[in-house]
């Protein structure tokens, strides 16, 4: 790090910081666990990952794309200590695909899948989000089955104005030009958001206190040692008996992989010659955070802040540390509601129509799988939708390149069959297909000239359907390349 840049790292750092505190709080909110949680795995991302990182631009931090594998996995591991171990295990897991440098295979993960999986989490998102922005209680989500009933008796109409106003704001805000008039572009849509929420609850307070009793953060005083350890969380470590904790484990290391080469790949076309980051997961598994990965939109305004180097990351950690420990009657002012706007506006982009107008526009082969992936999320789980999306992605592949590889023609009783690519065993059906359609007494040419090899199984077809011919009388000429071997063919 050159200090020579302080100057330019020092407001980049108050910019990511400014972005990072409300999604902190937020996705923390949003996971079922305190919102203490949330900006201590901020930290350990701004200052310990950025430590160990050689990333100069990428930040780490709490992802909203995990938000409801925590969930869930909190759920069905029965509390947070084993969901911690099973973190630790996912960064141990990142760690051994790293050394095996696996994360090349996630470019095979087709384009189609990934937009699936991401709306996925969206669509969860946002359902997960909808009853607290509407002031339903906190802790109530998808974890626990809701009636219309008990939604109408605890809707709070404070709570869902400001939702609506804090997601207008973040709409209007991001695509209007009365910032820059104001000079105000380097204050992200999501702080508005919160400081619209802790206006509201300023002035209710003021002007009708019954409208003021809205669920807000709740961030402990921090005044001693003893106070911050018993904030702390760490990993049953009895929990390794536990099955499911590998699957849970596993999830996440895949999940929070994807978004963190998804991050770097979307943050490379910003800053280009940006070295891969750091998992941090093996270390808020320790200490009592949730999964971290690398974030596209921290990580993009920090670019676009002007940062030079690793020291406007850990300026913002700092500054999320001091957060914590000195602002916390200050952030304590602010409503879940404004929480829950920014999270789903989060997961509105995520599952944004016109992605999925895209994929629609680009054929049924892209849009069956991506299809495939977000109802298999939203039915089955995030590692089983991904895996429904890769199968449903290479049966169509198969299928297009089975179906592409050879090609019929003819004119009355004169036949081509043109190879177009190497044949295996996949195109047998495909071949007996068009060999079923050549009539009696005709003419066949066979042209495998352009293509390099034929599978034995292939070979096999070929003279069985050579003999029977003759005796159809149809006469087959068959054209070779001379790199395949003609073994078995006379």
């Amino acid at each position: 790090m050159r200090y020579a840049n302080f100057r330019f790292d020092l407001p980049a750092g108050l910019v990511v910081f400014l972005v990072a505190l409300p999604l902190c709080l937020g996705i923390a909110q949003a996971s079922g666990v305190p919102p203490f949680v949330g900006l201590l795995t901020g930290i350990i991302g701004g200052l310990l990952v950025t430590l160990l990182s050689p990333s100069p631009f990428s930040v780490s931090g709490p992802a909203a794309g995990l938000v409801t594998i925590v969930t869930s996995a909190i759920v069905s591991l029965g509390d947070f200590p084993t969901f911690l171990f099973a973190l630790l295990l996912s960064g141990i897991f990142q760690f051994v695909f790293g050394m095996l440098r696996s994360g090349k295979l996630a470019a095979l993960i087709p384009s189609a899948v990934i937009h699936g999986m991401l709306a996925g989490i969206g669509i969860l998102l946002i359902l997960q989000q909808l009853p607290l922005a509407m002031g339903y209680p906190v802790g109530h989500g998808l974890s626990e089955e809701i009636t219309l009933q008990q939604l109408q008796a605890d809707i709070t109409p404070a709570a869902i104005i400001v939702s609506i106003g804090a997601l207008l704001l973040i709409k209007f805000w991001g695509s209007s030009s009365v910032k820059q008039r104001l000079r105000l572009s380097a204050l992200p849509g999501p702080l508005i958001a919160v400081l619209w929420g802790c206006l509201f609850v300023w002035l209710a307070e003021r002007l009708s206190p019954g409208l003021a009793n809205l669920a807000r953060i709740e961030l402990p005083a921090l005044t001693s040692v003893e106070a911050l350890q018993s904030q702390l969380s760490f990993p049953n470590w009895q929990a390794w008996r536990n099955p499911a904790v590998y699957v849970i484990a596993m999830t996440i290391a895949i999940v929070g992989s994807l978004e963190t080469l998804l991050s770097q790949e979307a943050l490379k076309k910003i800053a280009p010659m940006t070295p891969e980051p750091r998992a941090g997961n093996m270390l808020s598994g320790l200490i009592g955070g949730l999964p971290i990965t690398s974030v596209i939109v921290r990580s993009s305004a920090n670019v676009q802040a002007g940062a030079r180097s690793r020291l406007s990351i850990l300026i913002h950690g700092l500054l999320l540390l001091l957060s914590a420990v000195i602002f916390t009657d200050l952030l304590n002012n602010i409503p879940l509601a404004s929480l829950a706007a920014i999270l789903i506006y989060t997961g509105f982009k995520l599952a944004h129509p016109k992605i999925i107008l895209l994929l629609w526009r680009q054929g049924l082969q892209q849009f069956i799988p991506f299809t495939a992936t977000l109802f298999g999320i939203l039915f089955f789980g995030m590692l089983e939708g991904i895996a429904l999306g890769l199968v449903v992605q290479l049966v169509g592949s198969l299928y297009q390149s089975n179906r592409n590889a050879l090609r019929l023609t003819h004119y009355d009783n004169h036949y081509l069959i043109k190879c177009q690519q190497n044949l295996t065993f996949l195109n047998k059906m495909r071949l007996k297909h068009l060999l079923g359609q050549i009539k009696p007494d005709s003419e066949v040419i066979i042209d495998c000239e352009g293509i390099d090899y034929l599978d034995d199984d292939i070979r096999e077809m070929l003279n069985e359907y050579r003999y029977s011919a003759a005796k159809r009388g149809i006469k087959i000429s068959l054209h070779l390349s001379e790199n395949i071997l003609v073994r078995n063919i006379n």
